[in-house]
C-alpha cells in the first residue's frame, strides 16, 4: 500500500509488486530478517523531497538512526503538536482529492468502501481498516459479478456456432427456415457462481408448452461447484416435467466441474450434450417431430 502511495505522487514509474513479494518472503528464511509494513508518511515525504532510488530509504534510515543516537533528548523537547502538524501536512499533499471525489462518484460499492475504511481509520487503526476495506470490497465484487450473470431465450436458428455473437440469432429462423415447435434455446451468459446461479437458472423450472430445451454453455466464463449443482439441480427438476434438456458449446475447462458433481452425467449417457448449437437442434428436430422418450429423474 505504502508503494502504491508512492505510484500515485510520481508520474510515470511503478512499482513491481510481485518483485516487492519475493523480496519480502526471500528476505524472512536467508537473511533472518522480518518484514514489517511501510510507514506511509515517511514514504511519501520522501518522495516529495525528491527520492527516486534505493539509496533514499537507506540515508533514511542512517540519519534516523544518528538521531535516535546522538540527538534523542533534543528530539524529545519538540511539542506533539508540532509533530502532528507535520503529519496533517504530509497528509493533505499525499491525499488526491480528484481521486476521492471520482470513488464518491463512481459506484455506490465504491463510496461504501471509501467512507467506511476512512471511518475505521480514524475511529480504530489503519490494519483494521484495510482488512475491513478489503472485506467490504469482495463483497461489493461478489454482487457485482452475481449481477453480470443473466439467462436470455433466443431463437432457435439452425446451424449456428455457439461462437457466433447474437446478432445472428436475432434472424429468428428456425430449422430449415421454419419454426421448432415445442422447442425452445436459452442461453447462459457470464459466470455462473455461487453468488448468482440461485437466481439465474431456477427460472428455466418454470419454463412451459416445451418439450425441449437446449442450454447453450459457450458463454458461461465461470463454473464453480454450486453453480454446477444448481445446473443439475434444474436439470432434474425439468426431467420430471417431462422436458427433454439438451446442453451444447460446454466450455472445455468446465467439463471437470461438471463431473466431478455429476450434474450432467445422465445427459452424457443419454447423447444430449453437444459441442455446437447446429448439432443440438438438429437432435432437438428429432425429438419434437418424433416421440420424445421418458426422461429419469
Amino acid at each position: 500500500m505504502s508503494a502504491t502511495v508512492a505510484d500515485g505522487m510520481t508520474a510515470g514509474r511503478r512499482h513491481d509488486p510481485d518483485r516487492e513479494l519475493f523480496g519480502q518472503g526471500l528476505a524472512a528464511p536467508v537473511f533472518g530478517g522480518i518484514p514489517a509494513t511501510a510507514a506511509i508518511a515517511r514514504t511519501a515525504v520522501n518522495v516529495r523531497a525528491g527520492a527516486g532510488s534505493k539509496l533514499a530509504a537507506l540515508s533514511h534510515a542512517v540519519v534516523l538512526g544518528m538521531v535516535v543516537l546522538a540527538a534523542a533528548p533534543l528530539v524529545g523537547r519538540i511539542p506533539l503538536a508540532a509533530l502532528a502538524g507535520v503529519l496533517l501536512a504530509t497528509t493533505v499533499r499525499m491525499v488526491q482529492a480528484g481521486t476521492l471525489w471520482a470513488l464518491a462518484r463512481a459506484t455506490r460499492g465504491d463510496a461504501v468502501v471509501l467512507v467506511l475504511t476512512f471511518a475505521v481509520t480514524v475511529l480504530v487503526d489503519l490494519v483494521v481498516a484495510v482488512a475491513v476495506g478489503v472485506g467490504v470490497a469482495v463483497v461489493v465484487a461478489l454482487r457485482a459479478v452475481a449481477g453480470a450473470a443473466r439467462l436470455e431465450r433466443v431463437p432457435a436458428v439452425a446451424g449456428v456456432d455457439d461462437a457466433v455473437d447474437g446478432e445472428l440469432m436475432a434472424s429468428g429462423g428456425g430449422v430449415d427456415g421454419e419454426r421448432v415447435a415445442a422447442e425452445v434455446v436459452y442461453r447462459v451468459d457470464g459466470p455462473l457462481v455461487f453468488a448468482g446461479a440461485h437466481d439465474v437458472l431456477p427460472p428455466l423450472v418454470e419454463v412451459a408448452h416445451a418439450r425441449v430445451v437446449i442450454l447453450r454453455m459457450s458463454r458461461v466464463s465461470t463454473l464453480d461447484v454450486t453453480g454446477a449443482q444448481v445446473l443439475g439441480e434444474v436439470v432434474a427438476a425439468l426431467g420430471r416435467r417431462g422436458v427433454v434438456v439438451l446442453l451444447s458449446g460446454v466450455v472445455p475447462g468446465h467439463d471437470r466441474v461438471l463431473d466431478a458433481v455429476g450434474a450432467v452425467d445422465r445427459l452424457r449417457r443419454e447423447g444430449l450434450v453437444f459441442a455446437d448449437v447446429g448439432a443440438a437442434l438438429a437432435r432437438a428436430r428429432v425429438l419434437v417431430g418424433g416421440r420424445v422418450p421418458a426422461v429419469e429423474a
